[in-house]
């Protein structure tokens, strides 16, 4: 048995310390971050609870559902779903299962207002971007800043999330279109194990396990490691795609007031980067190589060590802190195509651009939280400091090199690779300070406001020893007003800024977001279903300017706008049925720019943004209770390849499908299929040709004990 005493939920008995019993008060939410109220003790007094976590954990189990009740944001806040002023989802661990999503661009492929995979075979990195801007990713709710090249593994995480919009007063520079944050899988204080193998499409090989409990007789102490490992081709000639994950955590709990985690975890990637292209004559297979075997090449390392550890107050004060330090080496060589409409003849020109990186990146926070009730009114204060240190080391070389007759191919070995162009060694220094206040106002109003200050300081020197620094001192703002129509409808308005990471020399850009919303989640399904209307502003933007001297230099005066509608359902409809689906419009517009030659790109739209794009997800079992069906349709409107808006994709639609076999409790066999009709087209257009992904068939058989 259990009570709730000033919003604290405490147990009658240590062993209790398991379960769900942890206190919970309401809690900030991420950079807006709100709290509902319900009714007890008969409806005598109002008690107002956003969420309740677990040992710092959301309360909801992602490895049983699709439909999201928290938002996690790695060690700084939780909060409820409906009650965050903006539109955000959470791809969670069982929906990556039945989708078998591999990469971050797949895990995302199904949530509204994401563009992914818009360079197709180009795999250095996930790309992926959130109302016409580029993404800025976390882990844990800390920036990976300098580890953002890295293609993370979702093997790692138990959900993906996605926070749509500005959000600089609780995380920091970023751009404005959204963020991902991964939320990394932490010890759970319970024994469970899972492993699984599986083999597909272009020799893909893989075998991964996942497991934990507790140490000790008083269960403080628990475990879990993590690990997976791939052998496997690429659909292109000469290619491979091998990894290796490793992860092990430690989570220390001496009472329901603390706890500590410490989270080890190694990601090796010996892959391949692309193809070199495609001529941009015809579509020609996937299979074709025209890089260079010797030389096209991406090598990563990459360890993180973080650390956990809050601790609640009897006075409703909580303390918490998260460290992160992370080394990063990344090799990277790459020979690719230099082809052109209305070529003539079979030989095509060639470069290569290769890269030798080495980073290191130290970021932690220390956040105090206070939270009290009076009258009608509920208040939710956090103040919190924020410090990170990372350096980068990197060595860029360029060049021509042989040609290649695409009707014949032969290869000519690794370039012959001249002096560097660069070799920049660099220091990025942020300490920052954040102010969040809720305030809940009579069971139906909640007032978000949050103000945030970054100092920041940059340093390089370049290939020629020469140095040069700049600082910055940036304040970024949030307010937001929830009205809780009913316990299961809510509203809200939201103006929200966005500081993106600064360069040297070049002034900040700055983004400013209006957002209106609303949600529903039904009582009598598991559903969430939501809608957001947004005009998104980024000003200050560095563009080329034509001066009356006839010379061109950079200004920061250009400004671009998206404006849209995101609409978004995630819904169990009944035990043996859920769906995930996803429409998306919008409209972007360069108000002031210019290419780096000074031609003017005012009224284009944005690079790869697509007026409109859809998705609809579901999974199904059937009344045996042992076969499982799924079905998932992509709809991506066309979208332009460059700046100046001179050619467009097609429209296309892509399938997915699921197949999984309950052979006993404990055995499962799957089988998914990506790109169901092998539809090929161009997602991106250079100095070649990109196309998207082809067919994919994977089998895996999971054992659970």
């Amino acid at each position: 048995m259990e009570k709730i005493v000033s919003g604290w939920r405490i147990a009658n008995s240590k062993n209790d310390t398991k379960r769900a019993l942890l206190c919970c008060v309401p809690m900030l939410a991420y950079s807006g971050l709100s709290f509902a109220e319900q009714q007890t003790n008969n409806d005598e007094s109002a008690h107002r609870v956003n969420t309740v976590t677990v040992y710092g954990q959301a309360l909801s189990d992602d490895a049983n559902t699709t439909v999201a009740k928290e938002l996690w944001v790695g060690g700084k806040v939780a909060t409820s779903v409906v009650d965050t002023p903006a539109l955000v989802s959470a791809t969670t661990e069982k929906e990556i299962a039945q989708r078998n999503a591999a990469t971050t661009e797949e895990v995302l492929q199904y949530a509204s207002g994401l563009i992914t995979d818009y360079y197709g075979s180009d795999d250095r990195n996930d790309y992926f971007q959130i109302r016409g801007y580029q993404a800025t990713t976390y882990r844990d709710g800390m920036t990976l800043g300098s580890m953002r090249g890295v293609r993370e593994d979702p093997y790692a995480y138990e959900r993906v999330e996605v926070i749509r919009g500005a959000n600089s007063t609780l995380f920091g520079p970023a751009d404005p279109g959204g963020s991902v944050n991964f939320v990394s899988k932490k010890p759970k204080f319970e024994s469970f194990a899972n492993s699984y193998v599986s083999y597909g499409s272009f020799d893909h090989k893989e075998l991964g396990v996942d497991f934990g409990n507790t140490l000790n007789q008083d269960a403080t102490l628990a475990y879990r490691f993590t690990a997976k490992i791939k052998d496997s081709d690429l659909e292109y000639d000469y290619s491979k795609d091998n990894s290796q994950l490793v992860m092990a955590g430690i989570s220390w709990q001496p009472s329901l007031d603390t706890t500590a985690t410490l989270l080890i975890d190694y990601l090796g990637r010996d892959a391949t980067p692309n193809s070199g292209g495609y001529p941009m004559d015809k579509e020609y297979d996937r299979s074709e190589f025209y890089g260079e075997p010797d030389y096209n090449k991406h090598d990563v390392e990459r360890t993180n060590i973080s650390a956990q550890i809050e601790h609640y107050f009897e006075n409703g004060l909580k303390l918490s802190g998260n460290l992160r330090y992370s080394h990063l080496t990344d090799d990277f060589g790459y020979v690719y195509l230099y082809d052109y409409e209305g070529r003539t003849g079979s030989d095509i020109s060639r470069y290569y651009f290769g890269t030798d990186t080495r980073s290191h990146e130290l970021i932690g926070n220390t956040m105090l939280q206070y939270n009290t009730s009076f009258e009608h009114v509920d208040s939710n204060t956090l103040v919190g400091l924020e410090y990170r240190d990372a350096s980068s080391q990197e060595t860029s070389v360029y060049g021509t090199t042989t040609s290649i007759n695409i009707d014949n191919p032969s290869y000519s070995g690794a370039p012959t690779i001249g002096t560097p162009y660069a070799d920049d060694d660099q220091d990025y220094t942020t300490k920052s300070i954040f102010l969040q206040q809720n305030l809940s106002l009579y069971d139906r109003y909640i007032l978000t406001l949050g103000v945030r200050h970054d100092f920041l300081d940059l340093s390089n020197r370049d290939i020629d020893d020469t140095y040069t620094s700049d600082d910055f001192s940036e304040t970024s703002l949030r307010a937001a007003l929830t009205y809780k129509v009913s316990d299961e409808w809510s509203t809200y308005i939201s103006q929200v800024e966005s500081v993106a990471p600064p360069s040297i020399g070049v002034k900040p850009e700055r983004g400013e977001q209006l957002e209106l919303g609303v949600k529903f989640a039904p009582t009598a399904i598991n559903a969430l279903f939501s809608a957001a209307v947004y005009d998104l502003n980024k000003k200050d933007v560095t563009m080329a300017v034509v001066q009356d001297s006839g010379i061109i230099e950079k200004e920061t005066m250009g400004e671009t706008r998206v404006r849209g509608i995101d609409l978004e359902a995630k819904a169990e409809l009944t035990e043996s049925f859920n769906l995930t689906g996803g429409y998306s419009y919008m409209k972007s517009e360069v108000v002031n720019g210019s290419t780096s030659g000074g031609a003017s790109l005012n009224g284009n739209e944005f690079v790869a943004t697509p007026n409109h794009s859809a998705s609809l997800w579901g999974y199904y079992t059937l009344p045996i209770k042992t076969i499982d069906l799924g079905v998932g349709a992509r709809y991506l409107g066309s979208y332009y390849f460059d700046a100046a808006n001179s050619e467009k994709s097609e429209a296309v639609t892509l399938l997915d499908a699921a197949f999984a076999y309950r052979i006993s409790k404990a055995a499962q066999l799957s089988v998914n299929v990506h790109n169901l009709t092998d539809k090929q087209y161009v997602v991106g257009s250079g100095t070649s040709d990109y196309y998207n992904p082809g067919r994919s068939i994977n089998a895996s058989l999971n054992y659970t004990w």
